[in-house]
């Protein structure tokens, strides 16, 4: 679920979308890393042998190591401020996908009125995708020829009939899929198919709520629907 605050001070609202913390922070440090290598440059100076002054050379590659952590220093600064206006981006653009149905990574089949959706993806074509659905307690309740199938995302769909053709319930099945080229078996990364409930935003970054599953990454949805 998103968290909202209601604040009527438009200033207000744009400043706590675009605050930045620890940017003055690394400021600082930056600043104070630069006056150490600058205050030990300037005693180098102060305390060199008159009769054998300090090289160019070496003067010249200490001023530059000066620039060099000075420009790093800044691009941090940088990169942290472009990291802290993406994560509410990101949790804005997600909220939009709620009341949508998804396709994450899972085994899952969520039976609803008699229909029940779930995918698969393949690095290869195959000349045949056989799904196999399972109850709660691990028994086959029906096998679904799919027959030969490109490479890509592969979507079926389940109408609750078991094998001899009787309704099954509402409720959560699992579901495994076996594919076959040539009479080798071909891998398959299985998807699941839910409703986005809710979008939050963590320390882990932007999770959805899809379906019975909690905690699923905004990175591991595949397709939009």
């Amino acid at each position: 679920m998103v968290a909202t605050t209601q604040v009527t001070d438009s200033s207000a609202l744009f400043a706590s979308f675009n605050k930045t913390p620890g940017t003055t922070a690394a400021s600082s440090a930056a600043t104070t890393q630069q006056d150490s290598f600058m205050r030990l440059l300037v005693t180098q100076l102060k305390n060199q042998d008159p009769l054998n002054p300090m090289d160019n050379a070496q003067m010249t590659s200490q001023m530059a190591q000066i620039s060099t952590v000075s420009g790093i220093e800044k691009l941090n600064v940088t990169l942290q401020a472009l990291s802290a206006s993406l994560t509410p981006n990101q949790t804005l653009q997600a909220a939009g996908m709620i009341g949508h149905g998804v396709m994450v990574a899972g085994n899952g089949v969520d039976l609803t009125g008699g229909v029940g959706l779930g995918g698969f993806e393949l690095s290869g074509r195959v000349d045949a995708a056989t799904v196999s659905i399972y109850d709660k307690a691990g028994a086959l309740v029906r096998n679904i020829d799919l027959g030969a199938q490109p490479a890509g995302i592969v979507k079926w769909q389940w109408d609750g009939l078991d094998a001899s053709g009787a309704a099954m319930k509402d409720g959560q099945y699992t579901f495994a899929v076996n594919a076959v080229l040539a009479g080798n078996n071909v891998a398959a990364s299985n998807y699941q198919f839910g409703m986005v409930n809710n979008v939050t935003q963590g320390t882990q970054g932007v999770m959805l709520s899809v379906g019975a599953q909690d905690n699923v990454a905004l990175s591991q949805v595949k397709q939009i629907f």
